[in-house]
């Protein structure tokens, strides 16, 4: 996509409607690219980051406040370590290769999990990259690494109840979640045609519209994006209220 013709697509996309504030991504076809093209598993992800950068630039140009990608699951501890591994390695080199463009875009990095489930190199790379772009004040990019939707909320009950003496109600459970302070996700994507939300977010979601793309997250740039959104604006939000 030309450079003016993205501009136009952008402007368009703002003046047709809401732009959501929050978009969660959950980036999956990485294995299943890679074996189309007859590439080992790493290759896919190492295709993936490309998509990462391009949805992150196009989402700090479109105003989008917050942007959550399933990047690593607690459950995908138990694959191959030599899959884990590489995995682990690769973070550590997208870290350290993109965190001066993350400033330069104004682009705060953040994440959500169990950081403390990571090797050390990788997880000091995170949190110097963290600090590096605390003050930054455009899109927040949330990264869930070794997450897993059921043990944030056992974690946020956990922490409920060492302060047991405060009423608990669904805002206050909020603060407890590891999203705290962010709002809820508008708009959820999920690649390669899977009609799951994978144990992500899973209180946050209550009300979020989803979209579902057999598009591999490989392939999935800033064009899938705008018809996602696109797809968006054209739904009206009821938030548990029945339809007519």
């Amino acid at each position: 996509m030309s450079g003016v013709a993205d501009a136009e697509k952008q402007r368009r996309l703002k003046e047709s409607g809401e732009i959501p504030r929050h978009i969660a991504v959950i980036m999956d076809g990485n294995g299943r690219w890679a074996k189309r093209w007859g590439l080992p598993r790493v290759a896919g992800h190492r295709e993936g980051i490309n998509s990462v950068r391009d949805i992150v630039a196009a989402c700090g140009e479109l105003g989008v406040k917050v942007l959550t990608l399933y990047t690593f699951s607690r459950e995908n501890w138990k694959r191959p370590r030599r899959e884990v591994t590489a995995l682990m390695r690769l973070l550590l080199r997208t870290i350290e290769r993109e965190v001066d463009d993350l400033v330069a875009k104004n682009v705060q990095l953040r994440a959500i999990g169990r950081m403390e489930d990571l090797p050390e190199a990788p997880r000091a790379a995170f949190q110097r990259a963290v600090k590096k772009t605390a003050s930054n004040t455009g899109l927040i990019l949330n990264l869930a690494l070794s997450y897993s939707g059921r043990q944030e909320i056992l974690d946020a009950v956990a922490a409920h109840l060492k302060n047991a003496a405060a009423p608990l109600t669904e805002e206050a459970f909020g603060h407890y979640l590891y999203t705290a302070g962010l709002p809820d996700p508008d708009l959820l994507i999920r690649t390669s045609g899977e009609f799951r939300i994978s144990n992500f977010l899973l209180w946050q979601l209550a009300y979020t519209e989803l979209y579902v793309t057999d598009v591999l997250w490989p392939d999935f740039r800033r064009r899938e994006l705008y018809q996602a959104i696109a797809d968006y604006q054209r739904r009206e939000r009821r938030y548990g209220r029945s339809g007519s």
